[in-house]
């Protein structure tokens, strides 16, 4: 069946389906991780976007149900160069393209993704209209540019966990295990695994809880998550984060990030064409050291709009300059812009949670 992404500036890609028949609008964007897909496909992250690969085979080690990182795939659609059908891996489960199909994600193989990618680069990410079966070029540009795009959107309401509940292993935490609630924006599943093998008792509550009540839970920490879209579409988290803030140790993770330099009087601006990858450089501003980090975010903070006699900056990319990394200088609050619990990626940084674990006991 054939398929095609059509673009808001005009731009048509032509492809094959080898996932669920239909359309989706969402803002296309590129990962240039290699391996990994079937965590990206279940990012929460992804919500709102069509995700295009650069690396040219993908679906060739199949998929399985221990390597997600939600229930089922978040994102609008997903293109790649070439499709492997025939999966080789000792731990596959199925295929990807049924995997799409029955999860009803759009997919096409055939793109040409290395023009597509470029583009972006170029023109910057912008809205898009995936579709597989019958369609109009015409009408899907037209679709893509009255579609809403990710700016000022409140995409966290879409990803968030409906009622609170315990992350639990079954070891189950020590009984001096430091309580950890997560505040749910779109979180990864790696995020409370990385927090429970370190001996954590974790509770994660939806992103609507206020600060009364997520401070009745006596927590020891509270780690804002990742999730999807605009860190000002959410004013309702910044504001539970300013509360929170000096009243327990708070560790902010990508949109965490986002939305605790917002709570401490930042500002965040969109990134051009965003960073989403297994191979970021970031520098470590206290140590010097550099880690390879696995990223996804088209916003960042403006380090400029901090108050530097606060907050300090601790970590920066070394590709384009931009804030990875922020913390109080008085008060236990952290933060970093990349994901230090990535699966199925560089495990540089997972000490960060050894970090806020200290910080929860000093």
């Amino acid at each position: 069946m054939k398929g095609a992404i059509a673009l808001e500036d005009g731009r048509v890609f032509e492809g094959r389906s080898f996932g669920a028949a239909g359309k989706r609008a969402g803002e296309v964007v590129f990962n240039t991780s290699m391996t990994g897909y079937q965590e990206i496909l279940t990012d929460p992250s992804y919500k709102g976007q069509i995700v295009t690969m650069t690396y040219p085979l993908i679906g060739n080690y199949g998929v399985n149900e221990q390597d997600v990182e939600s229930a089922a795939p978040q994102l609008e659609g997903f293109v790649v160069r070439e499709y492997s059908p025939f999966p080789s891996n000792w731990a596959a489960e199925g295929r990807l393209g049924d995997y799409l199909e029955r999860h009803g994600v759009v997919a096409l193989s055939e793109v040409d993704t290395r023009a597509l990618t470029r583009h972006i680069r170029l023109a910057g990410a912008m809205r898009a209209v995936i579709a597989a079966g019958d369609y109009d070029r015409d009408e899907l540009v037209d679709e893509a540019k009255a579609s809403p795009g990710l700016v000022g959107r409140d995409l966290v309401r879409e990803v968030t966990c409906p009622e609170a509940y315990d992350f639990a292993t079954p070891a189950g935490p020590r009984p001096d295990a430091p309580f950890v609630v997560v505040l749910d924006c779109g979180a990864k599943l790696n995020i409370m695994r990385c927090l429970v093998r370190r001996g954590c008792r974790v509770r994660v509550v939806p992103a609507q809880m206020g600060p009364d009540e997520i401070l009745a839970l006596e927590p020891e920490g509270i780690l804002l998550s990742n999730g999807p879209g605009d860190p000002e579409g959410v004013p309702y988290v910044v504001e539970t984060a300013r509360e929170l803030i000096g009243r327990k140790p708070v560790f902010g993770i990508c949109l965490g990030h986002q939305m605790l330099g917002l709570a401490l009087g930042g500002r965040t601006f969109k990134l051009k064409f965003g960073h989403r990858g297994a191979n970021h450089p970031v520098k470590n501003l206290d140590t010097g050291r550099i880690d390879i980090t696995c990223q996804n975010h088209g916003f960042c903070v403006d380090a400029d709009s901090l108050d530097a006699d606060e907050v300090e900056l601790t970590h920066t990319n070394l590709n384009d300059g931009t804030a990875e990394g922020l913390r109080h200088r008085e008060l236990p609050v952290m933060a970093v812009q990349y994901h230090p619990e990535a699966s199925a990626g560089p495990h540089d940084a997972r000490h960060l949670f050894d970090t806020f674990i200290r910080m929860m006991r000093d």
